[in-house]
């Protein structure tokens, strides 16, 4: 039985954190090859599935010590149909890699959640295709496409879905369309380039209203990830009802352009205490945001420098 799926603790107030780069850091700090990307795959063997539990400890160790909640996405971002295949994965085996995601989860929340600090679990999906480049299903295709994990999850304790690294406004559609259908909360998390727009040159607010009009609200609150401070902060308007919606931010460490990072060999781990700062720029006019986290190139130096700039008063 899902703990929150019904009673969402972030929704109402307070400030959550979530994790960093979860797939750069297994490759260019524990030296572990993750074939497309795909951290899920870790969860084949023993030493695989402990080295994902202590990656995870060390954001709760950091939530624990700033009395925070936290949001701990499972590590599935490429456990689905066309990625599981490319991995040699059946549909059974990807099923059971989605469930044993979370399972592994359930079992650090047993260890780390205290009434005072929630911890959700929340599938974690990605795109179809590659989360730097434009999708180009339908709304209706990726509602078809999508259900397969939804499903999945649907059947776990897993509290919500969170759809990270979208480029294609029809994809989140269909994903929230999808996540409605199974009773599921879900997250829709757009990722943007230096200019503050999707890749397809859409903005931001258009991606956020046209899946909004589209689902009827669907989305229980949108997030910005695998994008530095510097590429979207020009792009908000607050004050905006838009900008109301965006609950949660998840950046890159480094300033580099996606096409930069994906020819990059090396890890530009950026700034951390900078990063923190920035946070704490979006917080003073977004104080709708409840989740803090970070994406590609950061770890958990970078979710510390968040904390210490943006929960000044924890210890």
């Amino acid at each position: 039985m899902a703990k929150y799926r019904h009673d969402l603790p972030q929704l109402k107030g307070g400030t959550f954190l979530s994790d960093g780069g979860l797939e750069t850091t297994m490759i260019f700090h524990e030296g572990i090859a993750l074939p497309h990307f795909a951290a899920f795959v870790l969860l084949a063997s023993e030493d695989g599935r402990q080295r994902t539990r202590n990656y995870y400890r060390r954001y709760l160790d950091i939530a624990r010590r700033h009395g925070t909640g936290f949001v701990l996405d499972t590590s599935t971002w490429r456990a689905n149909p066309d990625w599981g295949r490319k991995l040699g994965y059946t549909s059974e085996a990807l099923k059971a890699a989605n469930e044993e995601a979370v399972e592994l989860l359930v079992g650090l929340r047993n260890a780390y959640e205290r009434q005072e600090q929630p911890i959700v679990i929340s599938g974690a999906i990605g795109p179809r295709g590659d989360g730097y480049k434009a999708g180009l299903m339908s709304a209706h295709e990726a509602e078809d496409y999508h259900a397969f994990q939804i499903e999945a999850f649907a059947g776990t304790e897993a509290d919500m879905v969170s759809a990270f690294t979208l480029t294609n406004i029809d994809e989140a559609i269909g994903i929230t369309r999808a996540a409605k259908s199974f009773a599921m909360p879900c997250a829709i998390s757009f990722t943007l380039e230096t200019d503050g727009r999707l890749v397809t040159g859409r903005s931001i607010q258009n991606a956020i209203e046209t899946t909004d009009a589209a689902t009827g609200g669907g989305p229980v609150y949108y997030m910005i990830n695998c994008a530095h401070p510097t590429h979207f902060e020009g792009a908000l308007d607050h004050g905006s009802a838009w900008v109301k919606r965006i609950s949660g931010i998840r950046a890159n460490a480094s300033t580099m352009s996606h096409e930069q990072l994906d020819n990059s060999e090396m890890l530009d781990a950026g700034d951390p205490e900078d990063l923190g700062r920035r946070y704490r720029r979006l917080l003073d006019h977004m104080p709708e945001l409840r989740v803090l986290g970070g994406c590609c190139g950061t770890d958990h130096r970078h979710v510390a420098a968040i904390c210490e700039a943006c929960l000044p008063q924890a210890a």
